[in-house]
């Protein structure tokens, strides 16, 4: 029986750390990107863009489960001309050679009004112009679900933090700052709770659940612990280094301010919506059914720091 697994967009922090998984399911592991490298010995690399219709096609022949874990760069206007390309190659390809899809997916299209317990069931909303984006994604997945002609899931997270991710956020200006002895940064409010995904945590269960048959034609939340506050993860940060540990806020009105210097920044203004209320990552239903707990924030943030 063939089992060929290709991760699309094998590059990222993400592909590697689920490629590293899905050995515990198959030895035909394919990694797919424009400079794709092995995460196993057995791996096979395909070299390719996934906006080249004929290159994603060829790639998806033969294989049995593709996972579409691709990022994008982080800028709105690359986000709506290229996001819905890559989607419909993908969709295209899957349906040709019969391959069941497995897309990574964020919160970014859910109603904000009901951020302080996000579940599978949220309405979708457009709060942001890349929440558009992403809610003409997830119109496009749930039609091909009901069509039922490949099967399909959509895994989602919160902030992904954790091991080598490079694009995580708190990654960026808590952990990295406080390792330099700096102070941490947070956006808008650090009393509001705000959910984080262990990346591992978040590979783990894709590779579960791309490998479950009964788990397809569904949305899932992947394994996250409960919300925190960034004043209470700098609280426990500061336990865990024996350091003091500080943290500073970053205005609505000063991050317009960078945005104007600092791309990065400015890509993010349209999702400060993010940090003004509670947000609550709601995983019970993947915990429920497979008995998969997350790992503690505790726990994950002293092997970071330990290691560090």
């Amino acid at each position: 029986m063939r089992n060929n697994q290709i991760i699309l967009g094998a590059g990222g922090s993400f592909g590697i750390i689920l490629a590293e998984e899905l050995k515990k399911y198959t030895n035909a592991i394919y990694l797919f990107g424009r400079n794709p490298m092995k995460v196993n010995i057995e791996d096979t690399l395909i070299k390719g863009n996934l906006l080249d219709a004929a290159q994603t096609e060829n790639a998806l022949k033969d294989m049995d489960v593709a996972y579409l874990v691709v990022g994008l760069e982080y800028k709105t206007n690359i986000w709506e001309r290229d996001w819905l390309t890559v989607i419909k190659n993908v969709l295209a390809g899957c349906k040709k050679h019969n391959v069941a899809l497995v897309f990574l997916d964020n919160v970014y299209m859910y109603d904000s009004n009901y951020f302080n317990n996000l579940t599978e069931d949220t309405p979708s909303k457009i709060v942001s112009k890349k929440g558009a984006v992403r809610v003409a994604i997830e119109k496009l997945l749930k039609e091909e679900i009901q069509n039922r002609i490949i099967n399909i899931q959509i895994v989602r997270s919160a902030d992904f933090y954790g091991k080598n991710v490079g694009n995580s956020m708190f990654n960026e200006v808590v952990i990295k700052n406080i390792l330099a002895n700096k102070k941490a940064n947070w956006f808008i409010d650090a009393n509001k709770k705000h959910a984080l995904t262990l990346v591992e945590d978040a590979a783990k269960a894709t590779a579960l659940l791309g490998n479950t048959n009964s788990a397809y034609n569904q949305v899932w939340h992947l394994p996250t612990d409960k919300a925190y506050t960034a004043n209470e993860l700098i609280q426990k940060i500061a336990a865990i280094t024996g350091k003091p540990a500080k943290i500073q806020t970053v205005s609505r009105l000063l991050t317009t301010i960078l945005g104007l210097f600092i791309s990065p920044v400015k890509e993010n203004k349209e999702l400060l919506y993010q940090f003004d209320r509670d947000y609550e990552f709601n995983s019970k239903k993947i915990e429920k059914e497979f008995g998969i707990l997350p790992t503690s924030i505790d726990v994950a943030l002293g092997t970071i720091f330990k290691n560090n």
